[in-house]
């Protein structure tokens, strides 16, 4: 009799457990998920803010985020280090060839934000607005003192991104035609230290998103000489007459599923891009 009411007692418990895993089916319950974001520096204060605000909202999900430059999550999305790639410039060719050697996928481009490519002067600085071929010289190190552009009789000092950053290649392809950056330029490793280096230097000029421009002076930028100079503001930007706009990417290696499907989703839904505003960029639409 014994042996037959243990039988009995396991058998009961099964029954248990199935029922407690149909319930929690029932009510929703998942396992818990990891999404790894890597890449823009320029993005990575957005990620940052929309993984937390997600992982408030679904805490059976982990979002984690690191930066290193667009470059740098673009290897990490070839080499399967990543589930997303942030990128600040679009994918090249290349890139996506190699994608497609190993996942046989070009992958997926999305856009997640826009943002106007800011041109960043210290605060004391009376030069309030540049042409893109000003801005262009500037850089190339054609245009090297500040009285040439209606400024103090004073040296530039050029600061800009090192060569992983998507800023740094879009920048150099969009402003400066595909021209090489001056050997003077000092090249740091985020848009905050640009910006830092600005606010500190009353002969110094950067670029960087526009997120970032808090304790400098933002420069109004024209398309030429004879035009009228813009802001890189929301307003600008989604009227296009902001000469450097650009979109803010998320790439994946294949068409998002589970998981990554649904925190994608929400970034580009209403409450995720009210989020790309609180933090200084703008919507995508």
């Amino acid at each position: 009799m014994k042996k037959i009411f243990s039988v009995k007692k396991i058998f009961s418990a099964k029954k248990t457990i199935l029922a407690v895993l149909f319930s929690a089916l029932a009510f929703g319950f998942k396992s818990n998920e990891t999404i790894t974001v890597k890449g823009s520096d320029t993005m990575v204060i957005l990620a940052q803010r929309w993984a937390e605000v997600y992982m408030s909202k679904h805490p059976n999900v982990t979002v984690q985020v690191t930066g290193g430059g667009s470059g740098v999550g673009i290897s990490a999305l070839i080499n399967g280090s990543t589930d997303i790639c942030n990128a600040s410039r679009p994918m090249k060719t290349s890139e996506r060839e190699k994608l497609k050697t190993r996942y046989n996928s070009l992958g997926v481009e999305i856009k997640a934000a826009r943002d106007g490519l800011s041109l960043y002067t210290n605060q004391s600085n009376p030069v309030d607005e540049l042409s893109l071929d000003q801005i262009k010289q500037i850089y190339t190190g054609k245009i090297t003192n500040w009285k040439q552009v209606g400024g103090k009789d004073a040296k530039i000092i050029l600061y800009g991104r090192e060569n992983s950053s998507g800023t740094y290649v879009y920048f150099k392809d969009n402003v400066l035609l595909g021209q090489d950056y001056s050997p003077s330029m000092q090249s740091l490793p985020g848009t905050a230290a640009v910006v830092n280096a600005v606010s500190k230097d009353k002969s110094g000029i950067g670029f960087g998103g526009a997120a970032y421009a808090k304790g400098i002076k933002v420069i109004k930028v024209k398309k030429n000489s004879s035009s009228q100079a813009y802001a890189p503001t929301e307003t600008n930007i989604k009227a296009g007459t902001y000469p450097i706009t650009r979109f803010l990417y998320m790439y994946t290696k294949s068409r998002p599923s589970g998981a990554m499907k649904e925190y994608i989703d929400w970034i580009l839904s209403s409450e995720g891009q009210a989020i790309v505003n609180k933090v200084g960029y703008f919507p995508v639409k």
